[in-house]
């Protein structure tokens, strides 16, 4: 998914908020107001080390919101592999300016980075199979339009996006509904249009959802032969997704047997930031 500018505006806007107690930049950066008013800078954002970068809107919505006439040049693009020491972007104007905008927009460059970098590591095992890497709703809180467009941006491809666009029926929904047969044929019933998928823990409950008619089956934390007898049961009659303990040694395996899905909420939630520096340079 690529996430709206309204939320784009609406993220960064609260970022600020952050920062500047909800004044505006010249009144709630004290640190930055020790600076001249009017003295200028030539700025330029680097990484210090390998990644994919991901974040350039957000880039452009922070220092539209600080200061809209400080000056950007991005010299990268979404979903472009970086190298240490390279710039990524560069921005001239108010030094007040500048400085405030710097922490916010490289947290959320940072971030986005992370999850992109991770996409890419893990999708480039699968690079030579048929089989697609997803992410899962295990996301930071508020951030999930751009963690998900940071997966893509990575070579990944986005799983439900929430609870509202395609079931996922599991342990708990099974038991409070009374069967697998059951959740599917009352989700069927509800949302005919909707895809339907079933996290089973056995053989026995993957002969249940196939026998009710469910569109993808996640296979949860499945060892490797009964990952290879359920590709041969189901027999392409429905999607087959693994997850659980996937690791970057697994992934091929998976791939191998012949899933149709990996999804790892690694992408998400494990990721580190990548490590960000601006330097002033020289006007």
């Amino acid at each position: 998914m690529t996430p709206s500018q309204a939320l784009i505006h609406q993220l960064v806007q609260q970022a600020l908020d952050e920062d500047l107690n909800g004044l505006s930049p010249s009144e709630g950066d004290i640190t930055a107001q020790l600076i001249p008013e009017q003295q200028q800078a030539n700025a330029d954002v680097i990484t210090r080390e390998e990644a994919i970068f991901c974040g350039q809107e957000l880039v452009k919505e922070v220092f539209a919101q600080v200061d809209p006439s400080v000056e950007l040049a991005f010299f990268v693009a979404d979903g472009d592999k970086v190298r240490p020491e390279q710039r990524l972007f560069n921005a001239k104007g108010s030094a007040r300016a500048i400085l405030t905008a710097e922490r916010t927009a490289l947290n959320f460059v940072q971030t986005l980075s992370a999850t992109a970098t991770a996409a890419y590591t893990y999708s480039q095992v699968l690079a030579n199979s048929n089989t697609k890497l997803l992410d899962t709703r295990k996301t930071i809180p508020g951030l999930r339009a751009l963690q998900k467009y940071a997966v893509k941006c990575g070579g990944g491809v986005n799983h439900r996006i929430g609870l509202f666009d395609a079931f996922l029926i599991k342990e708990n929904h099974i038991a409070a509904c009374g069967s697998i047969a059951a959740a599917v044929s009352q989700a069927k019933h509800n949302h005919a249009d909707k895809p339907v998928e079933v996290e089973v823990e056995s053989l026995d409950e993957l002969q249940q959802a196939l026998s009710a008619g469910a569109d993808i089956i996640m296979l949860d934390n499945f060892s490797l032969a009964d990952v290879n007898t359920a590709v041969k049961l189901t027999n392409k009659s429905a999607k087959l997704e693994v997850s659980g303990n996937i690791t970057l040694a697994t992934l091929q395996q998976y791939a191998n047997v012949g899933v149709d899905y990996v999804s790892s909420g690694a992408l998400t939630k494990h990721i580190e930031a990548v490590d960000l520096s601006m330097r002033f340079q020289q006007l």
